[in-house]
């Protein structure tokens, strides 16, 4: 049987492979074995399944598959403590990650969707255009393919970070069900803190996520606290405009209780001015949330330039002075296009190219 026709458990939920195993005349309990297999053992193979019965895993290996990437080029930066990875998809697309790995987390930064449509100024992801949607299992492969990296170097992924390529509230049954099965205490275990989904700022994706019930992370891509240049900057705000946004960000964190991340990304002379960061203390005021500073990073075919490093510390002050909580991040992976909005494609999809341009 041909690939593509092939089922990819990675794609399943728990009651989905159930519902599949069932089908198939197996006891239901074989699916909990399978699920361990895969998010537990990190098995890529049902030969692999040795408390199988041989007729079920030759079954497996005829009709299903652990739906894994090729790798089509890696990078690595910050002495070996940041890599990129680019993998293939069965249909020939590219998709970026990223382990970065911290003294006391490794945290995995997946893609969503391959490309963009949201169109951020100063992203280069959606500059190269929108191809399709991941699919739950293609996102999950993301994780797995580092859970066992990082499992031959005798350590775990702590944290998972949805603010690679694409925009995961345009994916939501997706990413949610991938969340979902990495969450899973059979499988992976992640715990659902920490699990963050970053958001441009679609407003039906926030609420239904404050609807789940369950506390993973909102991280909100803000850049200006004010209408019209948000408009240019985030083009979805001419839809979803800063009182909707910030009408959702509060009904997320009635429903959870979680503190919301802002991203605050600064251009130098465009969204970097005192006035700008006592206006965001305006907008974010009494909200349980903090704001993550981000000196911008170059993106070509944009005519924006980074804001200073002294003029990010003194944005931050000012925040800090109206009783905003603010942070500025540490940049990771610039050098190999791995850092905050960089993450695109640069790999050319023939056989012969293994290597990062």
């Amino acid at each position: 049987m041909s690939t593509d026709r092939k089922i990819n458990l990675l794609d399943l939920s728990m009651d989905q492979l159930t519902q599949l195993l069932v089908s198939w005349g197996e006891p239901r309990f074989r699916a909990a074995q399978i699920w361990r297999w895969i998010y537990h053992t990190l098995a890529d193979d049902p030969d692999e399944m040795v408390n199988l019965p041989a007729s079920l895993r030759q079954r497996l290996s005829d009709e299903a598959e652990i739906r894994l990437f090729d790798v089509a080029g890696t990078g690595t930066a910050d002495d070996g403590q940041t890599e990129k990875t680019a993998f293939r998809t069965h249909d020939g697309q590219i998709v970026e990650s990223v382990l970065m790995r911290y003294t006391n987390r490794n945290t995995v930064c997946v893609s969503s969707q391959i490309g963009c449509p949201v169109g951020c100024l100063f992203c280069a992801t959606g500059r190269g255009g929108f191809q399709r949607d991941l699919s739950a299992g293609e996102i999950a492969a993301q994780v797995l393919y580092y859970a066992r990296t990082l499992r031959r170097e005798h350590g775990q992924v702590t944290n998972v970070v949805f603010m690679g390529m694409g925009e995961p509230m345009l994916n939501f049954d997706a990413v949610w069900q991938a969340v979902l099965s990495l969450n899973d205490r059979d499988g992976l275990a992640l715990g659902i803190r920490r699990f963050t989904i970053s958001t441009a700022g679609i407003v039906p994706g926030i609420e239904r996520m404050a609807r789940e019930g369950l506390a993973v992370g909102l991280a909100v891509s803000l850049h200006s606290p004010d209408d019209r240049q948000r408009n240019r900057l985030v083009p979805i705000n001419r839809r979803y405009s800063l009182a909707r946004l910030m009408e959702a960000v509060r009904f997320y964190v009635e429903r959870t209780g979680r503190r919301v991340t802002f991203e605050y990304a600064l251009a130098k002379g465009v969204n970097d001015s005192d006035e700008h960061a006592r206006a965001t203390a305006r907008l974010l005021g009494g909200l349980l949330c903090h704001v993550n500073l981000i000196q911008m990073n170059p993106v070509e075919g944009t005519e924006l330039q980074p804001a200073s490093r002294d003029q990010v510390v003194r944005f931050r002050d000012v925040l800090m002075q109206e009783g905003i909580q603010t942070t500025v991040r540490i940049s990771r992976g610039g050098d190999i296009q791995a850092a905050c909005g960089q993450l695109r494609n640069q790999y050319l999809l023939t056989d012969e190219e293994s290597e990062p341009q």
